[in-house]
């Protein structure tokens, strides 16, 4: 397979909807950049990330669409679009942003199914960048996807890899309802083979990225390199062995896949960016524990950010995040119990 940055899997899916299907459109700030600008040319910046590189020359100002700043309009046009028979993929530059729409996510699209007795549709995406680690301070850093994941009526991606980025963007641009799609900011430059061609990978269905029989570490996102660093070391230097399970998507959540893991291990840790309090690592212990409590040798381990909002400062940054040593210690804590 070829080998292809998180960015590059990002835009080859968005290529392959837009060429397969005109309702495909793509909405958002400064996506298209310089269009309605004071040179007075239309181009293409490509996008604050950029992951669109040339979209605006390929698919036309009716199918990639600059909007003014405001995230409560993007979403609510979104949704309208959407109802109307248009398959939106909209960006939210930040997802800490994303107070200012929840609106138009949780009281609109995520309810219009369900409001009109299964007659509505509303296969929306909508695209934002979350998670910190490059001091991009408390307001532009934040790991907020347990609030989306916990609102029934939408779906939720948090990918880890390039592959997976490039199978989950296509189910959800097909999927007819909405679907939140969380790119944690420092892994766009991460390479990883990417299949060619058009391969989606379906909602709630995790992978096991690291096989081993003494503990199962679940990780969200780009928590995953971090476990699968400590988890390789762990066995090179020390023989334990440990199942790395990403759940890809956290609505729906793959549980088979931990609670097999956990029967077989009999240990769990879980590593989240996320704050402690009402997480996905806190959701999935309490999962393990009323489904899969007989399997439990030792505690459940929880690695998560500190209940604070993200430092600025570098140093206070690492310290606020999971790391290398927080995720090792916890997983011989398990061990050793």
């Amino acid at each position: 397979m070829a080998i292809k940055t998180y960015r590059e899997a990002i835009t080859e899916a968005l290529m392959i909807e837009m060429d397969r299907d005109e309702r495909v459109i793509v909405m958002g700030e400064d996506v298209a950049g310089g269009a309605g600008g004071s040179a007075g040319v239309r181009d293409n910046q490509n996008g604050i990330f950029g992951t669109y590189p040339q979209f605006h020359a390929r698919y036309g100002e009716n199918r990639f669409i600059d909007t003014p700043i405001s995230e409560a309009a993007i979403v609510g046009a979104a949704a309208g679009a959407a109802l109307a028979g248009l398959r939106p993929v909209v960006e939210i530059m930040f997802a800490d942003f994303i107070g200012y729409c929840l609106d138009q996510i949780m009281n609109q699209a995520a309810k219009f199914r369900y409001m009109f007795g299964g007659t509505s549709r509303t296969p929306m995406v909508l695209r934002t960048a979350y998670g910190a680690g490059l001091s991009a301070a408390a307001q532009h850093s934040q790991a907020i996807y347990p609030i989306i994941t916990h609102i029934p009526g939408v779906k939720v991606a948090v990918p880890s890899k390039p592959a997976d980025v490039k199978g989950l963007m296509l189910t959800a641009i097909r999927d007819d309802d909405p679907v939140i799609f969380f790119d944690h900011k420092a892994l766009f430059g991460v390479q990883g083979e990417v299949p060619e061609g058009d391969t989606p990978i379906p909602f709630g269905k995790g992978m096991r990225y690291r096989e081993g029989k003494d503990a199962t570490v679940v990780a969200i996102g780009r928590m995953v390199h971090f476990s699968e660093a400590v988890v390789d070391k762990l066995a090179k230097e020390n023989g334990i062995t440990c199942d790395v399970i990403d759940p890809r998507t956290t609505s729906p959540l793959d549980e088979d896949i931990i609670l097999s893991s956990v029967e077989k291990t009999g240990r769990l840790i879980i590593v989240d960016e996320s704050t402690p309090r009402c997480s996905v690592a806190g959701d999935i212990s309490s999962m393990v524990a009323m489904k899969g409590f007989d399997f439990l040798d030792a505690p459940i381990e929880l690695v998560t950010s500190a209940h604070s909002p993200v430092p600025f400062a570098p140093n206070l940054e690492r310290a606020y995040l999971p790391s290398g040593g927080r995720i090792e210690a916890a997983i011989r804590k398990a061990v050793e119990y």
